[in-house]
């Protein structure tokens, strides 16, 4: 059994007499300690797919499993414990508390897991080990989607979920962080799932899952894998 599995995953809203299939029969897998891309066009379905694995939204259909449990058929309490305990989520926008330091934005998401990841260590493995006491505001763009990793991090998630990570980032900083989320992948032992319009990140990923009109039109396993660094778009 494959450490992600969507199997058959339908999501359909409605609005008004109109219904929208944004998830309309998605298949693929995605194994332990993989970097994988999910890429496609805007309105392809991918968020959805994240949502939908992140345990932030409901399956019209469809089973999803996540290392061995079924995620699609949990109760609202049950999916916040698994929000809360086995995923940790990075955003476009880095959704940092503005009044909190570095250290406290990690440490807020650490007290409300079972077995968190010291927050001082994290921040250093991401390049932060100078600026805990810094305020978001002190810190650049880059800096502060650091630290939006580390509080996922430090919540020791067994999936580490990634929408647009450097949307809101200029191109080389977008690349450091890149390369930080694959060395985490690769020296953490993390599942990494990056969801992003740009093809170009399809190069470092250990699996490509390309999603159109709501389904997995291809899914493709990269051998060799090239450095973050290397990327050019």
């Amino acid at each position: 059994m494959a450490f992600v599995e969507f199997r058959d995953v339908r999501k359909t809203y409605r609005m008004g007499d109109v219904e929208v299939h944004a998830v309309d029969g998605m298949d693929f897998e995605i194994e332990r300690g993989e970097f994988c891309v999910i890429v496609g066009p805007s309105g392809a379905g991918k968020t959805t797919v994240l949502n939908m694995l992140g345990g932030m939204d409901s399956v019209t259909s469809g089973t999803i499993m996540l290392d061995g449990r079924e995620i699609s058929g949990l109760s609202e309490h049950e999916l916040t414990l698994y929000r809360r305990h086995e995923i940790g989520f990075v955003f476009q926008f880095y959704n940092l508390v503005q009044n909190l330091t570095a250290l406290e934005n990690v440490e807020l998401a650490s007290q409300i897991c079972k077995d968190p990841l010291p927050a001082e260590e994290v921040l250093r493995q991401v390049g932060l080990g100078e600026r805990m006491d810094n305020f978001p505001a002190q810190l650049s763009g880059g800096e502060q989607q650091r630290v939006s990793i580390a509080r996922a991090l430090a919540k020791n998630p067994k999936l580490l979920l990634c929408d647009e990570p450097t949307g809101a980032l200029d191109y080389n900083t977008g690349k450091q962080i890149l390369k930080l989320l694959q060395d985490t992948c690769r020296e953490m032992g993390r599942t990494v799932a990056v969801v992003t319009h740009n093809s170009a990140f399809c190069e470092i990923a250990d699996r490509v899952i390309r999603v159109r009109s709501g389904k997995a039109e291809s899914v493709e396993i990269n051998e060799h894998p090239a450095s973050a660094e290397t990327l050019e778009w």
